[in-house]
């Protein structure tokens, strides 16, 4: 088969590769009939996930076909139609049992991380790929719901609600920022609304992306070059935002959603950081903040479904480009010149 193989920091390539088969009796193989890429895929290629080795297919969302199943596998069948999660889950470890996927030791008790496409296995921008734990991995989709929506479910849109939303204590009436409009900024923008917030900011450098954020949810806005902490407090009579979600991970604007947060309040760390941040904890600690940070659990995918097939969530406005697979490589140029080219989340089908 053919699959976009890493070759280390800045070096990719789509290229003929072995077909997967399955290798323990819990396993999967999928038919990839809908990817993406992700922000985190252009982290890894600037080398700042030192995990992932050359020769690793990239990738961890994805929407298939099932086309063999192992022994054990018990809910699914040949010829579902599944959304692939950027999470495995055993189901039984230590850490699942908690609901804490994102660190699911499995079987062999080794990882401890959920996030192994693409990172620690070989992952989705393939023609096909093995999914381990495919039980309690893998969601049979509705009908009525369309790869291009279920796509945005593999990982953005659960983990701009976890990281961002529900780490970050969201309640009814509150002011949230989201610093960064881009594919999960937005995602957090859009379910914001679900725990009742008030008032959604969207701060970010591209005009455009402000733009897709109203859309999305977004009650204000504000370009994030001189004045940005003004204007935010201005809209907040003087008090900051109840949340600060930063969505970008870098540590300007880590700091960012630490100047804007009010006492009392929450500031949730979604972005994928790559260099250390420098916390001012000598002026942060008679604050009386919370600071989170962490990697999705994806345990709210199958209550996000339910929300997009009842039309409730805008995941389809997610897709802005459309690619196939033998034309990745144009979709990752496209990808990551997102503020020329207005990209969100490129769609890339077989």
């Amino acid at each position: 088969m053919k699959a976009l193989v890493y070759g280390g920091p800045g070096q990719k390539s789509w290229q003929d590769v072995p077909d997967p088969r399955i290798v323990n009796p819990t396993d999967a193989i999928v038919r990839i009939d809908t990817t993406t890429i992700c922000g985190t895929d252009l982290h890894i290629l600037k080398g700042d996930v030192p995990a992932v080795q050359p020769g690793r297919i990239l990738g961890h969302e994805g929407v298939g076909t099932i086309t063999d199943v192992g022994a054990s596998v018990g809910n699914l069948t040949v010829g579902d139609r599944v959304i692939i999660s950027c999470i495995k889950s055993c189901g039984h470890c230590a850490n699942c049992r908690t609901g804490l996927y994102s660190h699911c030791l499995g079987d062999e008790g080794q990882s401890g991380i959920g996030w192994i496409f693409g990172h620690l296995i070989d992952g989705t921008q393939a023609e096909y790929v093995r999914v381990p734990y495919a039980d309690n991995s893998l969601h049979r989709l509705p009908e009525g719901v369309s790869d291009e929506q279920a796509v945005m479910l593999s990982d953005i849109l659960p983990t701009g609600f976890e990281i961002g939303v529900q780490y970050g204590r969201v309640k009814p009436g509150d002011t949230v920022a989201v610093i960064g409009a881009g594919p999960v900024g937005l995602a957090a923008i859009a379910t914001a609304g679900l725990y009742g917030a008030a008032a959604i900011i969207a701060i970010d450098l591209d005009e455009n992306r402000l733009e897709q954020a109203r859309t999305f949810g977004a009650t204000e806005t504000v370009i994030s070059g001189s004045g940005w902490k003004e204007q935010v407090l201005a809209l907040t009579d003087g008090q900051g935002v109840d949340v600060a979600i930063e969505a970008v991970g870098i540590p300007q604007t880590f700091e960012m959603a630490t100047r804007i947060v009010r006492p009392g309040g929450n500031v949730a760390n979604v972005g994928v950081h790559g260099k250390p941040v420098e916390l001012h904890l000598e002026e942060l600690w008679i604050q009386n903040i919370n600071i989170s940070t962490g990697l999705v659990n994806a345990n709210t995918t199958p209550m996000l479904l339910k929300l997009v097939a009842q039309q409730k969530l805008p995941a389809e406005k997610f897709a802005t480009h459309r690619f196939t697979l033998d034309n990745i490589l144009d979709a990752y140029d496209t990808f990551s010149r997102a503020s020329e080219t207005n990209a969100l989340k490129v769609v890339i089908t077989r």
